[in-house]
């Protein structure tokens, strides 16, 4: 299939992977999990999965701040909780809670995610294993993740703006902050915190598109503010109120919820990114093109979209990279600079360079391409292979990692990128017929 074909592929109304249960529901974007090459490496399963559709509800389900409480007994404060109304806890001493009831919102659709399992969670979110082999042989010991995390709120009526909020109201319709979460009194009077982790928020400058800059991390409040980032992820004093910016997602923006990070890709944004079809035509092409191994002078060829998902067992002709230079080969046994690190540097036989020697995998998930271009560039040092623009968008972000580090990391795997070098341009052979 020509390039000029397969891009037509890409602005197709028909697109399976982007359209609505029907012709009705509106919808508001996405949420991606980064670290997921287009689906968990066991498959996803109900709302455990690495993309979660937000539509325009039946019904609205949005909530908003109605009634403040002050309360100088646990007894009233359990008695203000049990009215079955949605509510926010502020504890400030064991003697003195305030509550805010929230009342129900006619023009807003409210979704939730976190790491519990219960009926109030929408998209159930756990630890990323870099390497994109987290399943359930790798168990996390303690998670990082919120159970209730965090809720995203669409308005119901164009422009669909959707915002996000620290906190996900749990099962009795309630967020509880405790003596021990930073909260506050904001001057105009109402009450404001943050989750014990925090909520963290990215939005590109200049959109999600190939002339896209890294914006500023910051943190959102339950009530939606902006912060700055505090000394360390859990610590008791908040940053500073960024009056100028506020919590609206663009098409994207990142959310990190300190053990996984999430990209918003907005209805329209997606509609501009590559189709899976798009990606399987790319795929085919350059495996048409017959590439050799320039030693071995077998041809190499990409897997299927969906061995590459799973990353599988390696097939014969699985292209392989020498990541210092770039050129691809075939899988081989040779250049080894020592013994005893079998896997570790390799020398290139084309130009003598020395670096890592590893597979190459196709990346799947369209929603992490800025652009539609060929997959010309792998990431170092995992070896996920996507567009120019794409890699080198990536390669740009610092993501956070742990409690108060950032680096740049593969989308498609999540791995840290190699601080020197974060991507490699690929080197292919024609055929020498």
């Amino acid at each position: 299939m020509l390039v000029s074909e397969a891009r037509s592929l890409m602005f197709s109304s028909s697109q399976e992977e982007h359209c609505a249960p029907s012709k009705d529901p509106v919808k508001y974007g996405e949420l991606v999990v980064l670290g997921y090459n287009g689906s968990l490496p066991n498959g996803d399963r109900g709302r455990r999965k690495s993309r979660f559709a937000l539509y325009r509800r039946t019904k609205a389900n949005g909530v908003k701040p109605s009634t403040v409480h002050i309360l100088n007994t646990p007894q009233a404060s359990k008695a203000v909780n049990c009215k079955g109304q949605h509510s926010i806890s502020y504890t400030l001493s064991r003697n003195h809670t305030v509550v805010v009831e929230y009342s129900h919102d006619k023009d807003t659709d409210m979704f939730q995610i976190g790491r519990s399992t219960e009926s109030p969670i929408d998209f159930v979110v756990t630890d990323t294993i870099a390497g994109g082999q987290e399943g359930e042989e790798t168990p996390i010991t303690q998670s990082t993740i919120s159970r209730f995390a965090c809720r995203v709120v669409c308005e119901r009526n164009p422009p669909f703006t959707a915002r996000i909020y620290a906190a996900g109201f749990d099962s009795s319709k309630n967020i509880f902050l405790g003596e021990k979460a930073a909260k506050w009194k904001n001057p105009d009077g109402h009450m404001d915190g943050l989750t014990t982790n925090g909520v963290l928020v990215m939005h590109p400058r200049g959109g999600f598109t190939e002339e896209s800059k890294p914006g500023v991390w910051r943190e959102i409040s339950v009530c939606g503010d902006v912060y700055t980032l505090r000394e360390t992820r859990s610590a008791q004093t908040p940053g500073k109120l960024v009056e100028h910016e506020n919590n609206i997602l663009q098409d994207g923006s990142l959310v990190d919820l300190c053990g996984a990070t999430l990209l918003w890709r907005t209805a329209e944004g997606l509609f501009h990114t590559p189709t899976q079809k798009h990606l399987e035509a790319l795929r085919q092409e350059i495996n048409a093109g017959r590439p050799q191994c320039p030693v071995g002078l077998n041809t190499l060829a990409f897997p299927s979209m969906q061995r590459s998902r799973a990353l599988s067992s390696l097939e014969d002709k699985q292209p392989w990279v020498y990541l210092a230079c770039g050129h691809v080969h075939g899988h081989h046994n040779w250049g080894h600079r020592s013994e005893q690190e079998a896997s570790a540097q390799r020398e290139c036989p084309m130009c003598r360079v020395v670096g890592p020697y590893v597979p190459l995998w196709l990346g799947c998930e369209p929603a992490f391409y800025v652009d539609t271009g060929a997959p010309t560039h792998a990431f170092v040092p995992c070896g996920h292979v996507c567009s120019e623009k794409s890699v080198k968008y990536w390669a740009d972000i610092p993501l956070p990692h742990g409690t108060h580090a950032f680096h740049s990391a593969c989308p498609f795997c999540a791995t840290q990128l190699g601080l020197t070098q974060g991507w490699s341009k690929l080197i292919f052979q024609g055929p020498v017929d």
